[in-house]
This record gives C-alpha cells, structure tokens and sequence, in this order.
C-alpha cells in the first residue's frame, strides 16, 4: 500500500486462521488493525474435542506464511507427507506419491496449533485483539457493523476497511445477501465427518507409517488419518448422513463397533477409544459457498471461507484463504484506490475459487472409490512419465494445485481436463506404463498443452 494508505484503522471479523494471517500482514505494512472473535482466546481454554480436521500444508500457504514473516515459527509443527497410503478391505498396502521430487510433499498440521502461532504473531505485530466480541449484523445503508460484547451489549463501529473473515457461515455475508440482493448458494454435501482419535505406542512411536496421508476408501464413503508431531494420528470418517450405512443408524457402541470391524477391521484395533470418542464428538458438516460480490464500495471486503467456502477433499481450503491474503496484499500494495482493488481481487479470485471447489469435489470421488480402480494407478503412473518427458507441458494436475502456486486454479483445472483426457486415450488399449504409445503421447501434448510459463 501507498504511505498515505499507512496508519488507516483496519477491522478484521473472525480470528480464525485467514482472518488472523490477513491482520498480520496488514499489521506488518503499518496499519492500525483491530481483530474480533466472537470465541474466546483459544490459547486460554481447553477448545472442545472432535471438530477440527487436520489440515494439509502445500505451496500456495506457504507462501504466505513467508509472506507475513511467520513460517520459521510454523515450520516444527509440520510433519511431511510425500504421499497416500491407500489401506484395502484385507489389510494391504499401496503407497502412492504425490510426485517424483524431494520437494513434492505437503505438510500435516493441526488446525489449532497453527491458529496459535498466528495469534502470538499478530500480538507481535501490534494487532490488538477483542474476543467474545461477535459480529451479529451489519447496516450497509447506514455503513455500520453491530459487535456485542462479552456482557451481551451491542456496539456499532464505523463500516470502513473491514474485512469479514468469519467463515462459511459469515454474518456479515448473509447480511450483504439480505440487504444488497447478492446471488449467493450455499450447498450442503449429504455426507458429513466424524473425527476421532488413533494414539501413538506407549513410548510415542506412531502405531502406523507417520509420513503419509492415510486413506481407507470404501466407494461410498472413506476413512482418512493425518500425523501429528507427538505420533498420534487425527482419523476422520466421511460417511452419508442419512441411509443404510450412515451416521444416522451409528448410535451405539455395538453399532460402531460393528461398522469399523467390517470396513475398517485394520485400524479398528488400534483405536481403543473408538466407541466412546465417536459418541462424544459431533457430526460435522460440509458444503460449497459461491458468491457473485465480495465487496461493498470501499467499506468491506469477504475473504477465505466467508467469500468461498470449499469441501476438504482436496487439502486446499486453509492454502485457497492464505492465498486470498496474499493476492490481496499483492493489489492493495501501492494503491490508493481501496474500491477498485477490492473489486479486482473479487473479479481474479472468484474463476479460481470456483475450480478449486468443483476439483475438491472431483477429489472425493477420487478418494473414496476411485483409486481403487487398477486405471486409477496406471493413470498416475503415467502421469508422472509424461511429466518426466514432457515437463513444461505436462504436469499432473495435483501437482498444479499443490505445489505450483505459480498456476492459477482455474489454470489447473482446465489444463487437468485435458490431460485426463490424454491419459484416457493412451490407455484405452494399454494396461502397463510399457504397453503405452509415446510418439502418440508427445503429439497429443504437443498439440493440446501450451507450455507453461
């Protein structure tokens, strides 16, 4: 931002992790921020178990925890994952990278203790931060946002330069969709998660392998297990609702236990509190926001999930909003005109949001059936072969999401269209990587892909 732009007092709603990340970086440029929460300070209180994913760490986050000074502080709480471990009905095994390079990894780490980090930072940063202060409307003919404090009273402040970071079920978005008439869907999945617990040995030894994403895939639903530092894992179970197999008939513990012992009879055994954990930790649910407007004149701005809430199949939801902080940072910097930034970010950002949430949806398809599809491994095997003989044209399109933040989504998503496509034609006669028609492969990538920049 301009100097004449320093010093300007700056709302953010929702101290969650875009919301925090956003004030740091603003803080760090010379702002006076001022950061609400309507929970308390999660680095005060025991937070309640069962409702946090473990997230997964890749290029587009951590450029921007680079960007806000913050990622040598993050950097031990994460733990590498160079690929899926893919566990089947008997117990087997398949391990599949995410891509033929050292530094093609993403990174487990807990929501919480990230969300910490980020609050001592933005402390550090001189943000000064206001919790069980919750935002529960907005004015936008008076530009007014109403805040009640901790003893129940309501307080307006001024609608100038607030940023709601308040999440996919954002006040302040609902109240734009009620006041201004803004096109807004917000679709629920019929599936929901569970998350629960598998502990580490005695000794703190993970009780299986610690540097992969765990996934038991089941067709109509899946199990996934992320590490954490101290050898435990983070299980999530993504189960139907409603219906014959679903969270609807798993009421008890014989139930549950029944459940586990047929689908997922391996890591049954190594969760001993199975029964009790899944009946004390709520059913979560998931679903896709899409907005048409993001902004209000120069007033007020949704970033993260409050402007594009996204499913977690594709481990981008915290990467998708740390983004936003960046690109953002990136338009305002220099400017003097915050209504025309705020539109161009909208305007770049919403073709980009919008794949990423049709290819999280994709990767749940893929996740939990898909890939038990012998053509599922050819195809990734291939992928990465063709990447190796044609690498500026060619890149798988995980690999374009996850570790090429210099490709837009909208990018990925198009360029990943085609090469399924390709890879759907050169093994359509082809059942082994030795089976496949090269010289074939290189026209088709030669005519259909660009190279990229």
């Amino acid at each position: 931002m301009n100097d004449g732009g320093r010093n300007e007092p700056i709302t953010v709603v929702g101290a969650g992790l875009a919301g925090t990340l956003l004030a740091i970086i603003l803080a760090r440029r010379g702002h006076r921020v001022r950061l609400y929460e309507r929970q308390d300070d999660m680095r005060r209180v025991l937070l309640d178990a069962g409702r946090s994913i473990n997230l997964a760490l890749a290029a587009r986050g951590i450029r921007a925890l680079e960007l806000a000074g913050v990622m040598r502080q993050v950097e031990p709480e994460l733990v590498p994952l160079p690929g899926r471990m893919l566990h089947d009905l008997s117990g087997g095994l398949t391990f599949v990278p995410y891509g033929q390079r050292p530094e093609e990894v993403i990174y487990s780490v807990s929501r919480p203790g990230l969300n910490r980090i980020l609050l001592d930072a933005a402390e550090q940063a001189g943000v000064e931060l206001l919790f069980r202060h919750a935002a529960v409307g907005a004015d936008f003919t008076r530009k007014q946002v109403e805040f009640q404090d901790p003893s129940g009273r309501a307080h307006d402040i001024a609608m100038e330069h607030v940023f709601a970071t308040d999440g996919a079920g954002s006040i302040l978005r609902r109240t734009m969709v009620e006041q201004l008439g803004i096109a807004c869907t917000e679709d629920l999945l019929k599936h929901g998660y569970k998350e629960l617990t598998l502990p580490p040995f005695p000794d703190g030894r993970p009780r299986i392998d610690k540097h992969a994403l765990h996934i038991w895939p089941r067709g109509g639903f899946m199990l996934i297990a992320l590490p954490n530092i101290d050898g435990s894992f983070t299980v999530t179970l993504f189960l139907p609702l409603t219906g014959p197999e679903s969270f609807e008939t798993l009421t008890s513990p014989v139930s549950i236990e029944t459940f586990f012992a047929t689908h997922f009879p391996d890591v049954r055994q190594l969760m001993p509190n199975l029964a009790a954990e899944f009946l004390q930790h709520p059913t979560g649910i998931m679903g896709t926001v899409r907005c048409q407007q993001w902004s209000f004149e120069d007033r007020l701005l949704l970033i993260g999930d409050a402007a594009h809430a996204i499913t977690p199949f594709h481990g981008q939801g915290m990467n998708c909003c740390f983004e936003d902080c960046s690109e953002l940072d990136a338009l305002l910097t220099g400017s003097d005109n915050w209504a025309r930034s705020f539109r161009e970010f909208e305007t770049a950002r919403l073709p980009n949001t919008n794949a990423i949430a049709d290819m999280a949806i994709e990767n749940y398809l893929e996740m939990r059936d898909t890939v038990r599809d012998p053509k599922f491994h050819l195809h990734k095997a291939l992928s990465l072969e063709l990447e190796r003989r044609h690498p500026t044209r060619f890149v798988p399109r995980y690999s374009m999401v996850m570790f090429r933040d210099d490709i837009p989504y909208s990018v990925a998503f198009e360029r990943g269209r085609i090469q399924s496509e390709i890879l759907f034609a050169l093994t359509q006669t082809a059942d082994t990587l030795a089976a496949v028609d090269y010289d074939a492969a290189a026209r088709l990538i030669e005519a259909r892909l660009q190279p990229l920049g």
